[in-house]
């Protein structure tokens, strides 16, 4: 399966802020990403969307040039439980810059994503925490729902469908653990008819095992001639476990937020770099993976930018693990479907990347991330 000329599945960098953290957009290139995730909600806050339509949008303000899909920043602004207000009509929240007060409608969403000039764009949703009753989940599957068919009405009033240049417009899924309303918010969603489906509001605290469980339930319910995609979700364990539901598009910022924090994805395993297991050791960050940090410096040098607090350090990290990411997902686009040959690879990766205990709240493109 392709969308636009990507061969999927494929894993998005998050570039909440227009940027990838520490990394400019030759090392994003370079690492193999033609694709990147940018947050429609920070970018209206800040710079604001009249500085990037004057400019020509996104990618000429930021001189990216591979695609972006951008979130709406739904799950920013309902992670601000008391500093919004939400109505069937859309969101009242105040700035987590400077206080001012903002009122969002589904169709100002699409908006500011076609101001932008974004490929693909993602409605106004309505997330929930975990745990989440039934009743607080369904009302807000209730405002996905509603919210879903104003964005797709507004966004079709700007574009004709069978425009082979438009962007694409995907449809959210939400529902939490409740099985019942994943299946009736995927019957309605799927009813309005998008470009592809994304899978939200998992991984927000959940146990991994539900994170799976109701991924896989809510996946194997959508158009299988439609991307899925998974959003926040992004582990290499995660990405190799949920691939075979049948999902092709992931993003998450754990590798540039791991590589800041001195933790390297390697093909066996992660390594803390800081440990002082490292503090001699001349050998390559990963031996087996040949992006230019592998083939320039050792491990004890990494180390040592780590602990003196050099920038470089992070950089170096963050370079790293969005080539690994990179490979990875190469990886599997070339094994998936060969049946042998995909169960050994698989096998291969995830005995060095047991199941994660801590790693529950990884659906995050924040200002931090």
């Amino acid at each position: 399966m392709e969308i636009f000329d990507l061969q999927l599945p494929i894993f998005m960098p998050v570039a909440t802020q227009a940027s990838v953290k520490t990394l400019d957009w030759s090392d994003i290139s370079h690492a193999g990403y033609r694709i990147i995730l940018a947050n429609a909600y920070h970018l209206y806050l800040r710079p604001g969307i009249d500085l990037i339509k004057s400019c020509g949008g996104l990618k000429k303000f930021t001189s990216w040039s591979g695609y972006i899909l951008t979130d709406s920043g739904g799950y920013q602004v309902f992670s601000m439980a008391k500093l919004r207000k939400v109505t069937s009509q859309g969101v009242e929240f105040a700035s987590h810059i400077d206080g001012s007060y903002h009122f969002l409608t589904p169709e100002k969403v699409i908006q500011i994503q076609i101001e932008l000039g974004s490929d693909i764009l993602m409605p106004l949703d309505e997330p929930v925490g975990y745990p989440a009753g039934e009743m607080e989940s369904r009302k807000a599957v209730e405002n996905t729902v509603l919210w879903a068919k104003r964005s797709r009405d507004y966004f079709f009033k700007t574009y004709q469908p069978q425009d082979p240049h438009r962007p694409l417009l995907f449809g959210i899924i939400q529902g939490a653990t409740y099985k019942n309303l994943r299946k009736e918010a995927v019957e309605r969603i799927v009813e309005l008819g998008f470009d592809g489906y994304a899978i939200g509001g998992v991984s927000v605290g959940e146990p991994r095992s539900l994170v799976y469980e109701i991924s896989q339930y809510t996946a194997e319910l959508l158009p299988r001639d439609k991307p899925i995609y998974l959003m926040g979700v992004g582990t290499p364990r995660d990405i190799l476990k949920t691939v075979e539901f049948g999902i092709k598009m992931f993003d998450c910022v754990i590798p540039t937020r791991y590589g800041r924090t001195g933790t390297a994805f390697t093909w066996e395993g992660k390594k803390v770099i800081r440990n002082a297991e490292y503090k001699d050791d001349f050998s390559p960050l990963d031996p087996r993976c040949d992006c230019f940090v592998c083939r320039n410096y050792s491990r004890a040098y990494i180390r040592h930018l780590f602990n003196c607090g050099e920038i470089t350090g992070l950089r170096l990290l963050s370079f790293h693990n969005i080539y690994f990411y990179s490979k990875l997902m190469e990886k599997i686009r070339m094994y998936y479907g060969k049946k042998e040959e995909w169960q050994k690879f698989r096998e291969d990766v995830l005995k060095f990347y047991p199941e994660e205990e801590d790693d529950t709240r990884t659906n995050s493109n924040s200002a931090s991330t």
